[in-house]
């Protein structure tokens, strides 16, 4: 039997490196403070829990859910849009749920990427955009971060070759890893781009929870002609704690559309991958994501996220008190450091690991 070259040349997971990495230190009795995955380690609040235990007591919520969400459920996403973002959404046709952010960006690209295909994307970045579009056969064309811009996507630099021929254009702020955040005239560009190309803007804003300045933009659909050209995807993990839960959704607007597609049809073909591939979250997750969009669930949720903003101002800190470039914080939970002494990310994990029992994430990875 042939396997799939496109599965056989996938890159190692980077998480999983660095929880073998823990698992192996721990092997030996020795404890390690983790700043690795992004997985909170609060406990999740207490209404939230209340409504899970109770979600599970209920006969019918064991059953095969609804595959696009409840609809209390997603009239709530809808409501936490209009109150928090300022921003329209349709629950009814335009707000669809996902067992998590990883979910669907991965299905993402499986379902909209043709072999051959070519997704741009940013360059350092959540590994799943890459290997998504791998996965479908597809390649991408990275366009670098750096200091010198900001850690915005310079679409500037992008070929007009690849601009013609990208269908996809994966975003991501606040950004992970480097914990840049983009300010509304920044996503205008984006969006302006997507437009002009007749390109498809895929934004992860998992971490739009974290922006405290209330003059950024915690949404791509507060910039006007984004519901023309981007697709939404947020997530309960870093907020509720929800990583183990798994919960999430997109938003897919009606008048979204890529290349020459009349409006409609991009929301048809998502709809018809939830439905093929997807049965739904559970009813039960999904009773613990409408506590978590309760006034009260959001009051802790928040008080949470503050708590994680004051952790990364004093890693911040710290850094910088010892001469150590930093950037991030403040409007993410990431901070983005130099390595000292012209290490490379990898030899700088190794020795924070061997010296300090403390586990960071290889920019490199």
């Amino acid at each position: 039997m042939k396997f799939a070259e496109r599965v056989e040349n996938l890159p190692p997971y980077l998480f999983v490196n660095i929880s073998r990495a823990i698992a192996a230190k721990k092997a030996q009795g020795i404890d390690v403070i983790s700043f690795g995955i992004g997985d909170p380690d609060m406990q999740t609040p207490a209404p939230v829990l209340d409504a899970l235990t109770k979600g599970s007591m209920k006969p019918e919520n064991h059953r095969y859910p609804e595959s696009e969400g409840l609809p209390e459920f997603r009239t709530r996403v809808a409501k936490f849009y209009k109150d928090r973002f300022g921003v329209n959404v349709n629950p009814e046709t335009e707000v669809i749920n996902l067992i998590g952010a990883k979910e669907g960006i991965a299905h993402t690209a499986l379902c909209f990427i043709d072999p051959g295909d070519i997704s741009i994307s940013p360059d350092p970045a959540y590994p799943v955009y890459e290997i998504g579009t791998m996965f479908a056969g597809g390649k991408t064309y990275f366009t670098t971060l750096s200091e010198q811009n900001k850690y915005l996507v310079d679409f500037t630099s992008i070929p007009t070759e690849i601009a013609k021929k990208a269908k996809t254009l994966w975003i991501n702020y606040p950004n992970n890893p480097t914990g840049a955040v983009a300010t509304k005239d920044q996503l205008k560009t984006f969006v302006d781009y997507a437009r002009e190309n007749k390109a498809v803007i895929f934004y992860d804003s998992a971490y739009a929870s974290f922006i405290t300045d209330p003059d950024l933009p915690r949404s791509i659909y507060e910039v006007d002609g984004a519901h023309d050209c981007a697709i939404e995807i947020n997530s309960f993990s870093k907020t509720a704690g929800f990583t183990g839960v798994r919960l999430a959704w997109t938003i897919v607007p009606k008048a979204c559309v890529a290349e020459d597609a009349d409006p409609g049809k991009l929301h048809a073909l998502w709809t018809r991958r939830q439905n093929t591939f997807f049965n739904g979250a559970s009813n039960v997750v999904q009773a613990g994501g409408l506590a978590v969009l309760s006034s009260e669930g959001r009051r802790q949720t928040e008080e949470q996220v503050a708590f994680y903003l004051k952790n990364a101002e004093i890693i911040a800190e710290g850094l910088r008190s010892l001469g150590i470039t930093t950037y991030g914080g403040g409007n993410a939970p990431y901070v983005w450091m130099k390595t000292p002494g012209g290490l490379t990310s990898w030899d700088f994990f190794d020795k924070l690991l061997e010296e300090c029992r403390v586990v960071g994430t290889p920019g490199s990875g």
